[in-house]
């Protein structure tokens, strides 16, 4: 199970990279045309860089997730040994998970939404935006069913040191 998230964590990161690239066409495209002359205005080209950025967000908000660069707040005390640090972090990822699976299936509803409605400038089928919600929800999961698995390890570790 590991190699199949590795490999989809890899999947995720040469799609963001390729994302942040094919944003820079149509931003390009609006900056040269408000400023010259010799390029028309494009109308399709603020909202493909919109649906492009919300596509960035939340394939971003995906490999934070696996890689734990999301924000956090310290509540807890301390901990002192790797058992309470390890109850500590499956707390939050439990917390995590409950949002994860709120995104999965409210986003599951919302994208259903989406595929009733098309782009009023690019005529694009707004599921094709919408199903980023679902998706970074079941991602999540699985990014933190990972991480859970591996906190109560530690927590079942009884070892002095891990």
């Amino acid at each position: 199970m590991k190699r199949l998230t590795d490999r989809y964590y890899k999947f995720l990161k040469v799609v963001l990279t390729v994302l942040m690239g094919l944003m820079v066409v149509p931003v390009l495209l609006q900056i040269v045309s408000r400023h010259t002359g010799f390029i028309p205005r494009y109308i399709w080209t603020e909202e493909v860089a919109r649906f492009c950025f919300v596509w960035v967000i939340m394939i971003g908000s995906m490999i934070a997730v696996r890689d734990g660069a999301h924000f956090d707040v310290d509540l807890l005390p301390s901990p002192e040994t790797p058992q309470q640090e390890a109850v500590g972090r499956l707390i939050v990822h439990s917390a995590m998970t409950v949002l994860a699976l709120l995104f999965a299936w409210y986003g599951y509803d919302f994208a259903k939404f989406g595929g009733l409605q098309n782009s009023e400038m690019s005529g694009i089928n707004m599921l094709s935006i919408y199903v980023s919600f679902p998706l970074a929800g079941v991602t999540w999961i699985l990014f933190l069913a990972e991480k859970i698995v591996a906190d109560i390890r530690i927590i079942s570790d009884r070892k002095p040191g891990g």
